[in-house]
């Protein structure tokens, strides 16, 4: 029979979690460090980021299983920061294609300001960190476009509302691939205010397309906010 002792957490083994959560923290943001002072695709090696952790290269190992695991977690922390950044920015506030401009505009200035990490972060393909966050990204898109519908009051057959999903996530992924191309290239030509600008008109003759093949005509000036209250008036009897 368990008593109160048995069901009282160990201390010892709380802590000794918590200085291990926090030496894992500290060996990735030391290796983002590192990879921050080096070139974009510059090669980084565990020995320098246990050198700017102030810590013995074996200690490293004893948070990650291999090189492997650990280049997975620095990608993931990487990329958590740019989610970080991104995700707030979607959302129904201003017009549709400054809702676009806003999440075009932070991925484009978070990779200018950032290369090297933004050549990690790109890093793989059809699974791991990447591909979760952009998954993360579509996925709150899709409901913001989903709520935009509702609100709206478009009537989308069935076959439509089931394409929301993998046309969102095709046109999200052509966003990332459009900017990691613009950023691989050896003159990043044309500048980042009229990547963005050209990014976000794509973007917006793809939605306004659509709409308009639903029946349903959208103005680049109107708020999203005012789109909904035309469409409320007009299916007013």
């Amino acid at each position: 029979m368990a008593t109160s002792e048995d069901a009282r957490p160990d201390g010892r083994q709380a802590r000794w979690d918590r200085h291990n959560q926090q030496r894992r923290q500290q060996i990735l943001d030391a290796a983002i460090a590192v990879i921050e002072d080096g070139e974009p695709g510059a090669e980084f090696h565990v020995q320098q980021i246990a050198e700017r952790a102030g810590l013995n290269r074996t200690v490293v190992y004893r948070h990650f299983a291999d090189r492997s695991d650990l280049d997975r977690a620095v990608q993931a922390e990487i990329l958590d920061g740019l989610w970080a950044e991104l995700l707030p920015e979607i959302g129904l506030e201003g017009t549709i294609p400054q809702i676009v401009e806003r999440i075009v505009a932070t991925y484009v200035g978070w990779a200018v300001a950032h290369p090297a990490l933004h050549r990690v972060a790109e890093q793989g393909e059809g699974t791991g960190p990447l591909q979760e966050g952009l998954t993360q990204i579509a996925g709150q898109v899709c409901e913001v476009i989903t709520t935009a519908v509702e609100m709206l009051g478009l009537d989308l057959g069935d076959d439509e509302r089931a394409a929301i999903d993998p046309l969102v996530f095709g046109l999200v992924g052509a966003v990332f691939g459009a900017v990691r191309r613009w950023m691989a290239r050896p003159e990043r030509v044309p500048a980042a205010p009229k990547l963005v600008e050209l990014v976000t008109g794509s973007v917006w003759y793809i939605l306004a397309g659509h709409a308009r093949a639903l029946g349903f005509e959208l103005d680049p000036k109107q708020s999203v906010e005012d789109l909904v209250a035309v469409a409320r008036t007009q299916a007013t009897p």
